[in-house]
């Protein structure tokens, strides 16, 4: 019966109506406060108990104008948030992609640099935007530039910044594919002064909290985060995520009584400004407490979820018995994926699943551009996915369940063996003590 009924249910997609229609839900905004209470009250209609927001302090940050100046007409651009706000004068030097070993052979005293946001198919990992910002400022540049690798006239957000420097060194804008194109052609080498206009002042976000299921010691978060980047509706990234979030309450309620472990809701704020809300919740829980994570961020984008596992077997062993259960594909990757709310409790040891849809595209297509809107996605997408993970809620918060947590430094062990534990070091993101 719980099937039909999430399958011609409208309750996730109407809320991922209303989280889009809401003009921006930009960390510390009033829009995200919006959001947030409008997903308390989704969770509560969908039969979640104890429905709350929990505010926390921020570095607030508001996008203002940017440019580059090259002498010619300026090149449009927008600011990546958590820029400081200021001027940057230099040499242009594009570096392509931006790995690691383009920085080390350019000398970048005092340059703006250019670096796209893909990394070539055969190189080993991705390399996130922060990291590639952080070389750049390791090596001395004045100013930053990412270049999608997207075309359609589409610039890429994305925050800069550390949780102890909220606010990044040096001016950091994106620009779309086309316009990097335009500037590696015509003004490589050549002077460049690139401006960015933004308020950086002190700011409130909050985390929305509901729960299901017995009133257990243990329990598991099912989370997504309501913010999103301010340039678009934020459909992809993450209001699908939320969305699902409250149709998976709304199953889960129907199913209350096969549960054997509380279930935690959690939709955090301020996450595109460096999981933020994530982080406030995981300092202040109880990690022992906290069986498993499963964190919904990117889903609706296609028909087959993909489990990013963080090492932790049983949660891929969860996911390929759904698979078996329903005869519907799913991916399993066991890597550890440091990019989004369940980050905060992996690196703690806790068993922690990132569930996104699979789309074999690189980096992040669509999402943090103007283009992230409701008309990419599928009404159909978002109740199969419900399905499958309403089924993987179950078996996670059952009495079988054999999760057990690590010792963080066997998570920072597993970064080092994937290649990963370099970049997270360079932003400031590595808390682990290992013999690497």
């Amino acid at each position: 019966m719980w099937i039909g009924e999430t399958f011609t249910s409208d309750t996730g997609w109407d809320h991922l109506e209303t989280l889009v229609d809401i003009e921006t839900r930009m960390a510390g905004s009033d829009g995200e406060q919006a959001a947030a209470e409008a997903t308390r009250d989704a969770l509560e209609r969908a039969g979640a108990r104890n429905a709350r927001l929990e505010p926390f302090a921020i570095q607030g940050w508001e996008r203002g104008e940017s440019r580059i100046e090259t002498g010619d007409q300026p090149q449009p651009c927008i600011a990546l948030p958590r820029s400081p706000a200021g001027e940057a004068a230099g040499e242009l030097v594009d570096l392509g992609y931006g790995l690691p070993s383009d920085f080390e052979e350019a000398d970048l005293q005092g340059a703006v640099v250019v670096a796209r946001s893909d990394v070539p198919d055969h190189h080993d990992r991705y390399i996130h935007r922060r990291e590639k910002y952080y070389y750049a400022v390791e090596s001395g540049a004045a100013g930053f530039v990412y270049r999608n690798h997207v075309p359609g006239q589409l610039p890429p957000t994305g925050s800069v910044g550390t949780d102890d420097d909220p606010i990044g060194p040096i001016p950091a804008v994106g620009v779309s594919r086309e316009v990097g194109a335009r500037l590696a052609r015509r003004f490589d080498g050549d002077r460049v002064t690139l401006t960015v206009d933004a308020d950086v002042g002190d700011a409130t976000s909050q985390n929305v909290h509901a729960e299901l299921g017995p009133d257990t010691d243990e329990e598991v978060l099912v989370t997504s985060h309501v913010d999103a980047h301010d340039i678009s509706e934020g459909a992809m990234d993450n209001g699908a995520g939320t969305a699902t979030v409250v149709e998976l309450a709304s199953a889960l309620a129907a199913r209350e009584d096969e549960l054997d472990t509380r279930v935690h809701f959690v939709a955090y704020g301020a996450e595109e400004v460096g999981l933020v809300g994530s982080g406030h919740h995981a300092d202040r829980a109880d990690i022992d407490a906290v069986r498993a994570v499963v964190n919904c961020d990117g889903l609706c984008r296609g028909r087959t979820l993909k489990f990013v596992t963080n090492t932790f077997d049983a949660l891929g062993d969860a996911a390929d018995a759904v698979a078996d259960h329903f005869d519907h594909p799913v991916t399993v990757d066991p890597t550890c994926g440091p990019h989004s709310d369940h980050w905060p409790f992996v690196a703690r040891g806790v068993p922690g699943t990132h569930v996104l849809s699979e789309t074999g595209d690189a980096g992040r297509g669509w999402g943090h551009t103007h283009a992230d809107t409701l008309d990419k996605l599928e009404r159909r997408n978002l109740r199969e996915s419900a399905i499958l993970l309403t089924e993987y809620v179950v078996r996670v918060a059952g009495a079988d369940f054999a999760g057990e947590h690590l010792d963080p430094a066997e998570i920072g062990a597993a970064l080092e063996a994937e290649g990963q534990a370099t970049g997270m070091k360079v932003v400031g993101d590595w808390p682990f003590e290992t013999d690497g």
